[in-house]
């Protein structure tokens, strides 16, 4: 059995969305057309398979399911999300993962701007984004925390691999970047550093998953060498607001 979103309102597909998981752990939507908050506050051990476009908030507060799109996305995928995993076999818009506190997402190809914005970690909960191709502007803005993984693959000649403002107040967390990146479009708080033995290991763990959702070739992947960016400062505004 499946829901047909068709041009229902998102109010009703989702009740219906909702009502099936009640009984099932698996509901699969199709011909989905910007249907918005699709997979908010799922719980764990409840799955979403989506196909088409699913609009704004998709997977909003997600705590602990899985929602996997075969098509692209609109903005603010995994708004907030707790936990889970959300899989998208396409791109993703604007403020993809805005504020996310746990869980992983895997986007096949590009996102549009301010993906990772707030990011934030807390002991064990460590958010991931990892994008295949490349990012707008504001990659990393804010982040506090968790890890972004950039791979940069299948560009064309004269794409950047990521936009302006790259990890523009950064205070926490990390992004392991693969390739050549233009310098100019990364913020004056950040540290370029090598990769230490617990970054390969934390990496390769990242690149598979991707690898395995989404049909890559693993070594094709590694034998470009990746940069990890960090914060140099924990207050990277300070000085914008108090004298010491």
């Amino acid at each position: 059995m499946s829901i047909t979103a068709g041009l229902r309102p998102y109010a009703a597909v989702n009740e219906e969305i909702c009502k099936m998981l009640q009984t099932k752990d698996k509901a699969v939507v199709k011909d989905v057309n910007g249907q918005r908050y699709i997979g908010c506050g799922m719980d764990k051990g409840k799955h979403i398979e989506i196909h088409g476009t699913p609009g704004n908030d998709m997977a909003c507060y997600l705590n602990g399911g899985t929602v996997e799109v075969f098509g692209n996305c609109q903005d603010a995928v995994g708004n907030t999300m707790g936990g889970g995993k959300i899989i998208v076999h396409g791109h993703a818009g604007d403020a993809l993962g805005y504020g996310m506190r746990d869980g992983e997402i895997y986007i096949q190809d590009n996102v549009c701007c301010r993906g990772g914005i707030h990011m934030k970690e807390f002991r064990s909960m460590k958010p991931v984004l990892v994008i295949g191709e490349n990012a707008g502007a504001f990659l990393g803005e804010y982040m506090a925390g968790g890890t972004v993984v950039l791979l940069g693959l299948h560009l064309k000649r004269g794409e950047k691999l990521f936009g302006t403002h790259c990890a523009s107040g950064m205070h926490g967390g990390k992004m392991f970047i693969r390739g050549s990146y233009p310098r100019e479009n990364l913020a004056e708080n950040i540290r370029v550093k090598s990769l230490d033995e617990s970054d390969k290991k934390e990496l390769a763990h990242y690149v598979k998953n991707y690898c395995r959702y989404f049909g890559a070739d693993y070594e094709e992947i590694m034998s470009k060498p990746f940069k990890k960016v960090v914060p140099i400062s924990s207050r990277p505004y300070a000085g914008l607001y108090t004298p010491n």
